[in-house]
């Protein structure tokens, strides 16, 4: 399935954030625990001419833990700081804090050193729509500072805000880049609801997710929908499901369509369990 998804509004969004790096000190970019690598930005580093980057792997209660750690580790060894978060339930948001201080560490010494006022650190908070930006912000801030919604796409204007003596946020719009690189990334980005619903086909996300599903956590899937067995093609077990819930057009065939939505539903509010999507490169998609 083939996911192209570039409204306009995002142009716009790619140039305030070249223009708001002019004025930060480090760049914190938001991105969904379950799909680490897909749903970063690789135009990012680019956009920000070089900033600093922190990663948040938001959604951390929705992803599988060890996975988690392995991409810290990974993103680590790549040079860059990452952190694990859970912004609802505001786990993870104190080393933020302090990594954040970190960063900033080298650049009040230097400001000392001129005999300058050290102000305070400016943030601009990066990240796709729908990875749980604004939940992170307002998470972090201890209050509720900027709409939130499940619509790729709901943040709107520009905001600073103060969430510490010190530590100053500017937010942005959620940016998405102008090419999905293959099918698979552009499949799991519409799983995650990061895209918007014209993009992709129900029942094509749906498949595929059964699909990681039967090879990954096939005893999830089989208990979590009262399956006879996992052996089955993805389309039958989706048609089986279906008939499981009770999903029946006129006629007796099963609703496709209405089976997808809600096993997709599943998946984003996390009743499939923990379940990360993408793998390390060296380990590929298996």
């Amino acid at each position: 399935m083939t996911v192209n998804w570039f409204p306009g509004h995002m142009l716009k969004a790619r140039r305030e954030i070249q223009e708001n790096a002019q004025v930060v000190d480090m760049v914190i970019e938001v991105v969904d625990a379950r799909a680490p690598l897909s749903t970063t930005n690789p135009d990012l580093p680019h956009l920000v001419r070089g900033k600093p980057i922190i990663k948040v792997l938001n959604k951390a209660d929705l992803a599988d833990e060890r996975e988690t750690r392995r991409f810290i580790s990974f993103f680590q060894k790549n040079g860059i700081g990452a952190l694990a978060v859970d912004s609802l339930r505001g786990k993870g948001l104190p080393d933020v804090v302090r990594a954040v201080e970190r960063v900033y560490a080298p650049l009040a010494k230097t400001l000392l050193e001129k005999r300058q006022r050290v102000r305070p650190a400016r943030i601009m908070i990066a990240g796709l729509p729908n990875v749980g930006k604004s939940s992170f912000l307002n998470s972090l801030a201890g209050k509720r500072v900027v709409k939130t919604g499940a619509v790729p796409g709901v943040t709107r204007g520009r905001q600073w805000i103060r969430i510490k003596e010190g530590i100053e946020l500017l937010d942005t719009p959620g940016v998405m880049w102008p090419k999905v690189e293959n099918d698979e990334q552009g499949t799991k980005l519409a799983l995650l609801a990061v895209v918007g619903e014209k993009a992709y086909e129900d029942e094509a996300v749906a498949c595929y997710l059964i699909s990681v599903l039967k090879h990954r956590k096939p005893e999830m899937l089989k208990e979590r929908y009262r399956l006879e067995s996992w052996d089955g093609e993805p389309g039958e077990l989706l048609e089986e499901i279906g008939g499981k819930r009770g999903f029946f057009l006129r006629g007796g065939t099963v609703d496709l369509n209405k089976t997808a939505r809600a096993v997709l539903e599943d998946f984003r509010k996390g009743g499939l369990g923990r379940l990360t999507l993408d793998r390390l490169p060296d380990e590929g998609n298996s």
